[in-house]
C-alpha cells in the first residue's frame, strides 16, 4: 500500500468540508488491496452530520468485498457521537470488515473523549498513525479551538 499517497488524499478531501463550529473537517479513502480507489468522504458531503469515513463507507456500495480494504482517515475514527449515537465511525469500520485503518492525527478532547484506535485493535483491526500527515490534518480544522 501507499500509505502517504491515500493519506494525501484523504488530506485533500478533508479540505473540502464545511466549516462546523461543532464538527472537525475529516477526508477520508477506502483503497482495496490491489491499490483502487473504491470510495471516499469529507466530513458534511452529503448532509450536515454525516462524517467522512461514514460518507465513504456510502458510497462503497453493497456488493464491494472490504475484507481486504484499508481505510484512511486524516482523524481517528469516532467511537461517540450525538449525532448518531448507534452508527459511530469505529462501529461502522468493524461492521464492514475493513481490516486496516491508517489515520493522520488522534482526536483531541474537544467534543468528546474517543476511543476510535482502542475499540479498532480490540476489534482485530491493524491500525496505523502516519504523525507526518498530522499537522496537515490540523490545518483543516482552524476553524475549531483545541
Amino acid at each position: 500500500m501507499d500509505d502517504h499517497r491515500w493519506m494525501s488524499r484523504a488530506i485533500e478531501l478533508a479540505t473540502r468540508c464545511p466549516a462546523s463550529p461543532s464538527a472537525f473537517s475529516v477526508g477520508a479513502v477506502i483503497v482495496d488491496n490491489a491499490g483502487t480507489e473504491l470510495a471516499t468522504g469529507w466530513s458534511r458531503d452529503s448532509d450536515p452530520q454525516v462524517h467522512a469515513e461514514e460518507s465513504a463507507l456510502l458510497r462503497v456500495g453493497s456488493d464491494a468485498d472490504l475484507r481486504s480494504a484499508t481505510m484512511y482517515s486524516t482523524l481517528e475514527p469516532c467511537s461517540k457521537r450525538a449525532s448518531r449515537p448507534h452508527a459511530t465511525c469505529t462501529g461502522l469500520i468493524i461492521a464492514a470488515g475493513i481490516p486496516r485503518v491508517v489515520i493522520a492525527w488522534r482526536e483531541p478532547d474537544l467534543f468528546v473523549t474517543c476511543e476510535g484506535v482502542a475499540l479498532l485493535i480490540a476489534a482485530g483491526i491493524e491500525v496505523v498513525e502516519l504523525p507526518e500527515f498530522a499537522a496537515a490534518a490540523r490545518r483543516a480544522n482552524t476553524h475549531l479551538s483545541f
